[in-house]
């Protein structure tokens, strides 16, 4: 198939559509019903539905639930900052960007479905299953953000970036409602409880994950560089990530952006990572269901996170990308003071709002304010984005052991929340050391 022209809509709309196809990792896997489902698994409770135990033995050591998940989930992203520059590299050189992103949106969905045997008595299979969508979900990332440069002009790179997390948003809340419906009304479809509904819905986040990308991969080309895959191209991500790291000496736009956006950035992630078990661990129920609560809560920061990706495009294009992602840092401090406090459902549901409406708008912002920075006819598209991913990986995990560190201290995850506003505070005083950004 010819390939379309750059800016061509049909283009722009089939990358856009990768958003839809994998943002039910993010929702079921991440946020939604597995980490209900995993502290089903390992908490014990009473009667009265008290804790009792959160226990979870691996390896012949004892963890505590949160800390063994935490723990897991960090090493996964160690795994994803060593090999994005190295997959990166070789993919500009090759031209063959569109085959790794196939392989790991593989490797990631298939790993989603072997989810389905999560199992105390198998942990290892199950965190390991974990472990490898979670790779697969972030490393394909790399080369789908590499691609909005190739794809799209300056003037249209916002307002892309913002539809994709607006249709990846809609996606995901499609199939967490028919996920949450099988679960609650189980009788209905024919199961006696609600735990094979549950695991099928791994399962079918796998097959949507997969089902839904072949049509950004009909559209997408297939790279931008043709070359030999040699026994020194292997090594080709590693120069390239070294010539991106002396590049930025001379670029003090780009470098001061993204030393901003790693400080701010680390917090965004790791408050995203860790809501929901905030919402299981912190929180007064009471009478109500907390299964039900914590997926209402997850379903309202998707929906608003629609219209607040929407809004900070347009607000970025009145008063410039600086100053926007400025603005929403404030409010990111503002929220976590308030999540500080929080201890009943309604309390929740209003940071869960607050949360959506910065979320979809901090990250589609950073990504297009990066590609807004890149030098002009880059070809190595990918490189500069695995630099921007190995930022924001590193930051993960430096995030991630932070809050297990600051709850095993302190004894509550609500004070790890509270802990991280020195990030938000911290990148908003970077951000205004940007030079103003060409837009």
């Amino acid at each position: 198939m010819k390939n379309l022209p750059k800016g061509s809509k049909k283009l722009l709309n089939a990358w856009a559509f990768y958003d839809w196809a994998n943002s039910v990792y993010s929702l079921v896997i991440s946020s939604a019903i597995f980490p209900i489902f995993y502290g089903a698994l390992t908490i014990i409770k009473d009667a009265e539905g008290n804790k009792i135990d959160d226990t979870v033995r691996f390896l012949g050591i004892d963890f505590n639930n949160d800390s063994l998940i935490s723990y897991v989930t960090a090493a996964a992203f160690l795994v994803v900052s060593g090999l994005s520059p190295f997959l990166s590299g070789i993919a500009d050189y090759v031209g063959n960007k569109k085959n790794f992103l196939k392989f790991f949106c593989y490797l990631g969905a298939i790993s989603c479905i072997g989810l389905f045997w999560f199992d105390l008595d198998y942990l290892w299979f199950g965190l390991l299953c974990y472990f490898l969508a979670l790779i697969g979900f972030w490393a394909s990332l790399v080369f789908y953000n590499s691609y909005l440069p190739d794809i799209a002009f300056p003037d249209q790179q916002d307002k892309i970036s913002a539809k994709g997390f607006s249709l990846g948003y809609i996606g995901s809340v499609i199939l967490l409602v028919l996920c949450l419906l099988m679960i609650l009304k189980y009788e209905m479809f024919g199961f006696e409880d609600e735990g094979l509904p549950t695991r099928l819905s791994f399962v079918l986040t796998g097959v949507w994950w997969i089902g839904f990308s072949q049509y950004t991969y009909h559209y997408l080309p297939k790279g931008t560089k043709k070359a030999k895959l040699t026994k020194n191209v292997m090594f080709n991500g590693f120069k390239e990530l070294r010539k991106i790291w002396k590049s930025l000496k001379h670029n003090l736009q780009l470098k001061r952006y993204l030393v901003a956006f790693f400080v701010y950035s680390m917090a965004v992630q790791t408050i995203m990572l860790i809501a929901t078990y905030f919402g299981i661990e912190e929180l007064d129920w009471g009478e109500q269901d907390a299964t039900t609560g914590l997926i209402v809560s997850i379903l309202l920061i998707q929906l608003v996170a629609v219209l607040g990706a929407t809004i900070t495009s347009k607000l970025a294009a009145k008063i410039g990308n600086i100053k926007t992602l400025i603005f929403i840092n404030i409010i990111w401090v503002l929220i976590c003071v308030y999540a500080y406090f929080v201890t009943t459902p309604n309390q929740f549901y209003v940071a869960a709002a607050s949360v959506g409406l910065v979320m979809g708008g901090i990250q589609s912002l950073s990504r297009s304010t990066y590609s807004k920075m890149l030098p002009e006819n880059a070809l190595d598209t990918a490189s500069y984005f695995s630099f921007y991913d190995v930022s924001e990986k590193i930051g993960i995990v430096i995030g991630m052991f932070m809050y297990g560190a600051v709850a095993q201290i302190t004894g509550s995850i609500r004070n790890s929340i509270l802990f991280l506003v020195v990030f938000f505070i911290g990148g908003i005083v970077l951000l205004f050391r940007v030079p103003k950004i060409s837009e």
